[in-house]
């Protein structure tokens, strides 16, 4: 019996680029359905384009002080592995803008593309729910929350029963001509950002 998948490949630590934790205070969310993800023909774990629907956006969130993290879960499953994806981030801010779109990430579905503070790899830039999506599980605000001076906590992840079946996607965009770079990866998701 042959499996699906086969290894094909190692890794070593590197010393020139040491891993780092975390992600970059910047998250860049946009609804599922606003943009077609192109993905590379030789490995579906790398997006290569993302392509607005009409005149569909994306929207940046940022924050300070490592205020934002990402975690991707293994979970084994009858049909193989899926993923859970979350997504954990701050808004600073009390207004009823602030809460219309806690609503529409509660009910709708989004994706969400983070940048991770280790930029020496394919992976710099990650894309959480590529095929389901995900949704505002939890928006907790305390009033007297010094930390947050009383902003949400929220937190972004798969809607129920509906893992990832990969884990989070590279994101590697590239200029009109050359190779995709962090850089050329960058200047596509601000291109694409809401003024």
């Amino acid at each position: 019996m042959s499996i699906y998948n086969k290894i094909n490949a190692g890794f070593s630590l590197g010393t020139n680029g040491p891993i780092t934790s975390g992600i970059e205070d910047v998250v860049y969310i946009f609804n599922q359905d606003d943009m077609v993800l192109t993905y590379d023909v030789a490995n579906p774990l790398i997006i290569t384009d993302l392509t607005p629907v009409a005149t569909a956006k994306v929207y940046k969130f940022e924050g300070t002080n490592n205020s934002f993290n990402t975690m991707s879960k293994l979970a084994k499953t009858q049909v193989g592995p899926r993923y859970t994806e979350e997504i954990d981030f701050n808004i600073a801010g009390l207004s009823t803008d602030v809460k219309a779109q806690l609503m529409a990430m509660g009910y709708g579905r989004v994706r969400a593309i983070a940048v991770n503070n280790y930029k020496d790899s394919d992976s710099a830039v990650e894309l959480f729910g590529a095929v389901n999506g995900l949704i505002v599980t939890e928006a907790e605000r305390n009033a007297a929350d010094e930390t947050l001076d009383g902003g949400y906590k929220i937190k972004l992840t798969n809607p129920d029963k509906l893992k990832e079946p990969y884990p989070p996607r590279a994101v590697s965009i590239a200029p009109e001509s050359g190779a995709a770079t962090y850089a050329s990866t960058i200047a596509a998701l601000e291109a694409l950002v809401a003024v």
